[in-house]
């Protein structure tokens, strides 16, 4: 009896994992120049799923989920973290609906940076976290830069240096 030979059907994604892994070394390579506290670094695809993580030392054991749901906020409004805090500044009862209907993937502050294609489309999502909200989104915005690819917002928040914890 023949059998037929095995095989998969491979499934595209967006962002490689060797685009990923760039994103994570010139994030916290941009890190460690700039003198930021230690961070984790998540990368997802346009569906949300983990393609990369990396946490350095040093770094505080929530930082992952923390990374993360920057991420995911970004990508479930397809606005960066920080757009969703200026927005929702106002709507605290908004904000916490969405947090219940990401089952807690939500963190509507500075460090969730879309990435983009050449089209403008969001193609994932770097979040970061570990030092004030708006020195891991430069962090994000200069690792993706680095990368070759394209950061939504472009810029990192003026006076972004002198942000608190």
């Amino acid at each position: 009896m023949a059998h037929e030979p095995y095989f998969l059907v491979p499934v595209a994604s967006a962002i490689t994992l060797a685009q990923a892994e760039a994103m994570l070394d010139h994030t916290i390579a941009a890190a460690r120049a700039a003198g930021l506290l230690p961070l984790a670094v998540a990368v997802l695809d346009a569906g949300a799923q983990l393609v990369a993580f990396r946490r350095e030392d040093g770094c505080g054991v929530l930082r992952f989920e923390i990374a993360r749901g920057k991420a995911h906020a970004a990508l479930g409004m397809g606005i960066s973290s920080r757009m969703i805090r200026d927005r929702l500044r106002e709507r605290p009862a908004f904000q916490s609906a969405i947090a219940a209907a990401a089952e807690g993937r939500f963190i509507p502050v500075p460090g969730g940076v879309l990435v983009l294609d050449g089209a403008g489309r969001a193609i994932g999502a770097v979040g970061v976290s570990g030092d004030a909200s708006d020195r891991d989104e430069y962090a994000a915005i200069a690792g993706i830069t680095a990368a070759g690819l394209q950061p939504e917002p472009a810029e990192p928040a003026p006076g972004w240096q002198g942000a608190g914890l």
